[in-house]
């Protein structure tokens, strides 16, 4: 029998190459804990916002906590906070990889969870979005409380042309609208409505991951950037040799992340994303313009085959001041729409918008004299989110 000689040199590459496996991998694995340790600093104001029922908490140097309750700013009553101050609330959650992503991207986001309540405890949100940046030399943070159901259509005040717009097996939705505007709470109770209703294999790759879905027809992984994959595109290319059926890419933000979901569309999967766009044409452009301007004509082609429909949406004050209604524009993609997009001319979307009401197509106009005519909102917030007054007074008036 021959006998192996060892090679000194051999087994110290392997050692230098096990070492710097582990050592990647432990960076890696440095995510924040995903529940918030009891007892931590951050624990009282976490539990302060559900309380509250606040949407947000921003913790500035400078200010004292300030909560967003029904849409409008609540400075609490404690004293301003110190920089050292809103670092040491935030201590515990800097781990090496969370002070990696900070120094490449200037912030960092992830989930929390708070333990779970007492019965009797009146406490209503319990896992929160977590973003922590800098701002004049200080950390800073904004974080976003997370409900523990996911909403439906019906329940978020959403017209019921979205629930149509996930029957399909492929192509591409879009929900657009400003930071805080409520698309992933929107993509949610779209998932829901396919989990609800069909048997399919549906993957969500978000950042973080904000509602948590129960398997019910249909069978859902979720997959956090930061904690499950470095990155959207990555995710995204990994999922398409997982059996996906839908695919939710929580926001297209790089070229290979656009491209990889231009070609999943087209391919038999149902893609749903989002942009941060306020309009349709926007949002068209925003794709395109990714790409350089040799492959642009080439982009438009693949988005006109692969584009279902858009979704534009703004959360609004509500008149009451307890609450935000939502107002919604929906660009479906007929064949004239494609045709616009083929020769780039996204100026005519608006005009197929008022052609297609009968297709289900809405009109941001349409959406807001609906939210006035009910007592919802103001005439004067409604005048403040149109694109054109013009015809939000006409539509006012009849």
């Amino acid at each position: 029998m021959t006998r192996l000689v060892p090679d000194p040199e051999l087994e110290q590459l392997v050692r230098e190459l096990n070492e710097r496996d582990a050592a990647v991998e432990g960076v890696r694995s440095a995510w924040p804990a995903a529940q918030v340790p009891s007892g931590n600093p951050l624990e009282a104001l976490l539990v302060d916002v559900a309380r509250r029922s606040a949407s947000d908490l921003l913790l500035i140097a400078g200010s004292p906590p300030v909560f967003r309750v029904g849409g409008r700013l609540v400075r609490g009553g404690a004293d301003p906070l110190s920089g050292d101050d809103v670092a040491a609330l935030l201590d515990t959650f800097m781990t090496p990889r969370v002070r990696e992503r900070m120094f490449e991207d200037g912030a960092v986001d992830f989930s929390l969870r708070l333990a779970a309540p007492a019965e009797s405890d009146e406490r209503r949100a319990w896992r929160f979005r977590v973003n922590i940046h800098r701002q004049r030399g200080t950390l800073a943070a904004a974080i976003r409380a997370l409900p523990t159901t996911v909403p439906t259509i019906p329940e978020l005040g959403l017209p019921p042309i979205l629930a149509e717009l996930v029957k399909p097996s492929r192509g591409l939705v879009l929900v657009c609208g400003p930071t805080g505007a409520g698309k992933t709470t929107t993509l949610a109770a779209m998932i829901g409505t396919i989990n609800r209703n069909e048997s399919r294999h549906i993957v969500t790759i978000e950042d973080p991951i904000e509602f948590e879905h129960r398997n019910a027809q249909s069978v859902i992984e979720q997959v956090e950037v930061g904690r499950d994959a470095p990155s959207f595109a990555s995710a995204l290319r990994a999922s398409m040799r997982q059996d996906p059926d839908v695919i939710l890419v929580g926001e297209m933000r790089d070229l290979e992340t656009v491209a990889t979901a231009l070609t999943a569309a087209e391919t038999g999967h149902l893609i749903l994303s989002t942009l941060h766009t306020s309009d349709v044409a926007q949002a068209i452009h925003r794709i395109v313009d990714v790409f350089p301007p040799a492959q642009q004509t080439q982009i438009r082609q693949q988005l006109s085959l692969s584009l279902n429909a858009i979704v534009v949406q703004q959360l609004i004050p509500s008149s009451s001041g307890d609450n935000r209604a939502v107002a919604v524009e929906v660009l479906l993609a007929n064949h004239a729409v494609r045709n616009h997009i083929r020769r780039d001319k996204m100026e005519n979307l608006i005009t197929e918008i008022t052609l297609g009401k009968r297709q289900g197509m809405i009109s941001i106009e349409d959406s807001l004299a609906r939210l006035v005519r009910q007592g919802v909102i103001t005439a004067e917030d409604a005048k403040m989110r149109s694109a054109r007054p013009d015809e939000l007074e006409s539509q006012l008036r009849t």
